[in-house]
């Protein structure tokens, strides 16, 4: 069968609706009553066009490239990211109080993106190997040290946001083998990293005892034995954990993140300081009701009350000019591609098209989380955008090739063998 007749158009359409909303509404949220020519070349919306030009094109030759070429190169293309965001403490160029991005010829390239993709491709290519088997400790140490690298490289920019967005791999592992004990594991290592930075030690310190003590107390009575070694070793790891969390946060966060998580936490309320983006996205979108107040009649997008609106707060400029029916149309969208990806990642024929694909679909629901959460106040604003929403020429690009990639290994599943 010929292989544009085996494209997912499906995707291709999603991507050019979710694409032509953002530029739209980056061109909302930046316009201005005071220009008399509403087509600016110099406008960040135009930007935006030519951004998605350029991406576009870079993807169709991607979408014809040969099968097997991201297998074979994915480990080259893998070395040449964790390169770039070395060069970063040498030559990056500091923005936002993130040493992150690199400018050539007056554009900015931030590496991270890159190294989301080529991440995914290393940890497909991986898995694909006969030898990896993830119920074994050596094949666990390979794959979490592809991902490892990357997150400490982003950490030490620092960019805490995008470091998070590298977990989101973990789902293609345990598609692939892992023992759903990891996931108890870390949901239980996020709950104990709240209670650390909510109360003191000494609070944590006490339910801990407290709960492992009950847990072996139960055991003894219904006659299992248990040995009182392991418990007491998890619960000085524990204790090491909960001091980590407290120096990453007091030493190595920046003041700004601090203060964001605090407000998540509840612990402050500052709507007029360091909370105000949040409080301002909230009211935005609020005041877009049912069917918002109409493209280009947002009273918050026009007075410029929410900042950095055509980035990390573009939902907002949607939910107020489109309201519910436009949010939910753009939430419909993204669920309908996730699923997608994943739905045509359970047809591949080997495990490195399978993986590729619920890594990508793992970094776009990652992305879509993060930021919708942010602009209505579900997890802390950590700088995250809207994937083919928000502006940037380097997430522009990313999550293109991103689809593309992913396009090219569907096309050619049929040409496949498993491995």
């Amino acid at each position: 069968m010929n292989r544009t007749l085996r494209i997912d158009w499906i995707t291709i359409v999603i991507y050019f609706l979710l694409v032509s909303t953002g530029i739209l509404n980056i061109y909302s949220s930046t316009y201005s009553n005071e220009r008399i020519n509403s087509f600016d070349l110099n406008s960040l919306a135009f930007k935006q066009f030519l951004f998605f030009t350029f991406s576009l094109i870079s993807g169709i030759f991607i979408l014809f490239a040969p099968s097997k070429f991201f297998q074979k190169f994915s480990s080259l293309i893998y070395l040449l990211s964790i390169f770039l965001l070395i060069g970063l403490f040498a030559f990056g160029d500091t923005v936002y109080g993130h040493k992150s991005w690199y400018t050539l010829f007056g554009l900015s390239i931030q590496p991270t993106e890159i190294a989301k993709l080529s991440t995914n491709l290393a940890i497909a290519k991986l898995l694909s190997e006969i030898e990896i088997d993830l119920k074994k400790i050596k094949s666990l140490i390979q794959v979490f040290l592809v991902i490892l690298i990357p997150v400490l490289l982003t950490l030490l920019q620092p960019d805490f946001g995008s470091a998070l967005i590298f977990l989101s791999f973990t789902f293609v592992l345990f598609r692939e083998g892992l023992n759903p004990n990891f996931l108890l594991f870390l949901g239980l290592s996020m709950i104990l990293a709240l209670f650390a930075l909510i109360k003191p030690f000494f609070y944590i310190s006490v339910f801990l005892t407290g709960f492992f003590g009950c847990f072996y107390f139960l055991s003894k009575k219904i006659n299992k034995k248990v040995s009182s070694i392991p418990i007491i070793i998890v619960f000085i790891l524990s204790c090491v954990y909960v001091f980590s969390i407290n120096h990453i946060y007091e030493d190595l966060l920046s003041q700004r993140h601090r203060d964001r998580i605090d407000i998540f936490l509840g612990k402050e309320t500052d709507i007029m300081g360091i909370g105000y983006n949040l409080n301002q996205s909230i009211i935005a979108i609020g005041s877009g009701g049912i069917s918002g107040k109409g493209f280009l009649q947002g009273t918050q997008t026009k007075g410029k009350f929410v900042p950095r609106q055509h980035t990390d707060y573009i939902f907002s400029t949607i939910g107020e000019e489109w309201g519910f029916y436009g949010t939910s149309i753009i939430i419909i969208l993204f669920a309908t591609l996730i699923l997608r990806i994943l739905f045509r990642a359970e047809l591949q024929k080997n495990i490195f098209g399978r993986s590729y694909a619920y890594g990508a679909a793992s970094l776009i629901f990652m992305h879509f989380f993060i930021n919708v959460g942010m602009s209505i106040g579900l997890v802390p604003t950590i700088g995250i955008p809207l994937p083919f929403i928000s502006y940037g020429g380097s997430s522009m690009y990313t999550f293109t090739i991103l689809i593309f990639i992913y396009l090219n290994i569907d096309a050619n599943r049929l040409n496949e063998t498993r491995i």
